[in-house]
């Protein structure tokens, strides 16, 4: 005799809060978390359309973006998370967050330095928070976060607490969005 299979759908277990990186409205109906890496190409390419869907679904997406850097693939993805974390302790976090993204193949201390000064910041100090890993906590707590929410890779996203099994292409995601937001 044989047992049905039994599928689980994977949950958010940290709800958003008001600590988290939000970018749309506060009160819109679908909520998409990603838990990402900067270094991740694959990151890269949710990254632009991500900012597609916000674009078109103005009034019904936000976004809460976490961090989930895999440092033994990604060397520079940690203090890419740090300095994102120190830019936004200046209210410059999706700045810097964009600009990570749009430059993923110069996140060494060096261009993401010029990438600092790029956005009006101050490289000396950023540069300085992030040696001394000020911010370490703050991705470390995100990273736990998605551990425990079933994170295993990058990117994962969440819509509306339930995680999206679907594609990353701007359809899938317009497609899973739309489905959410009408169901």
């Amino acid at each position: 005799m044989t047992t049905p299979l039994q599928v689980t759908t994977a949950k958010l277990r940290i709800p958003v809060t008001g600590t988290d990186h939000v970018r749309g409205p506060a009160g819109a109906p679908v909520t998409v978390v990603e838990y990402g890496d900067f270094q991740c190409r694959f990151c890269g390419a949710a990254y632009a359309n991500l900012a597609e869907v916000l674009r078109q679904r103005a009034d019904v997406v936000r976004l809460v973006y976490r961090h989930f850097p895999i440092a033994n693939v990604h060397p520079y993805a940690e203090s890419a998370a740090e300095a994102a974390e120190a830019a936004g302790e200046r209210g410059q976090f999706w700045a810097m967050h964009d600009w990570l993204y749009e430059h993923q193949d110069q996140l060494d201390p060096v261009h993401l330095s010029l990438g600092i000064e790029q956005l009006g910041l101050p490289p000396d100090e950023l540069a300085g928070e992030v040696d001394r890993q000020a911010h370490a906590d703050r991705v470390r707590r995100d990273f736990v976060g998605g551990i425990r929410s079933g994170v295993t890779g990058t990117p994962t996203l969440f819509i509306n607490e339930v995680r999206h099994e679907g594609g990353y292409d701007l359809a899938d995601l317009l497609a899973a969005v739309d489905a959410v937001a009408n169901g």
